[in-house]
């Protein structure tokens, strides 16, 4: 069974249980937040974030959406809070909350896409085997951050293995590419398992970086516009 969710394409990843504070200014967004914020008292409103594959969330041009090509593969947003500013644009604090699969995209009904989609639950059977990762990944999490953080040490983490499956995936500096991944991975076991690959190779990464001094004009990288 497939359940219609609008759709806010992004240049980023949204994981369960994260935040993502959203700038509306855009008006088939805004129409969007409208809609859900008039929805009956106890009614969800949530929309599906999911990442951009080619081309940009924002274009002002006709056929916008058509340009857009998405990624299967997204994550709810919940809104906890809005505020709409006199000019129509709002802000909004969401908060991620499941994650879905796209089966089909309507461009054309609504000024802002809707999607049929498949709801991608966590599958249970592989709890005990997430469990067992957790101490590794819970060791190799706090090197990384003792790494780029070192200001901030003893940071207290979670030791659920689905919620610091996805705080690891989130918070790390990590491609758009293997977020992706990480969103899409079949459950939780399998999410910690590239995590502790991903993690190694950044700390590598990192130790290495700091321990040769190079000019800061050879790391310099080009920014996105995300």
């Amino acid at each position: 069974m497939t359940d219609e969710l609008p759709l806010f394409p992004l240049g980023t990843v949204l994981f369960p249980g994260l935040v993502l504070p959203l700038h509306v200014f855009e008006e088939r967004y805004r129409a969007l937040v409208r809609h859900l914020t008039a929805l009956p008292e106890g009614s969800p409103r949530e929309f599906g974030v999911v990442a951009i594959e080619r081309g940009w969330e924002v274009d002002h041009h006709a056929g916008a959406n058509d340009s857009l090509t998405l990624h299967e593969v997204g994550c709810t947003a919940q809104i906890r809070q809005v505020t709409e500013h006199p000019d129509g644009q709002f802000d909004l604090v969401t908060v991620g909350h499941r994650r879905f699969r796209i089966e089909q995209v309507d461009r054309t009904t609504e000024p802002y896409l809707v999607a049929k989609v498949n709801w991608l639950d966590e599958p249970e059977d592989s709890a005990t085997n997430a469990d067992r990762l957790v101490p590794g990944l819970l060791e190799l999490f706090q090197r990384y951050l003792r790494l780029i953080r070192p200001d901030r040490e003893g940071e207290q983490l979670p030791e659920e293995a689905t919620v610091l499956s996805h705080l690891i995936a989130a918070t790390t500096a990590l491609p758009l590419s293997d977020r992706q991944g990480l969103l899409a991975s079949p459950d939780t076991t399998s999410r910690l398992r590239t995590e502790r690959t991903l993690l190694n190779r950044e700390i590598a990464l990192l130790t290495r970086i700091r321990a040769v001094p190079v000019p800061l004009t050879e790391l310099a990288v080009s920014t996105s516009p995300n």
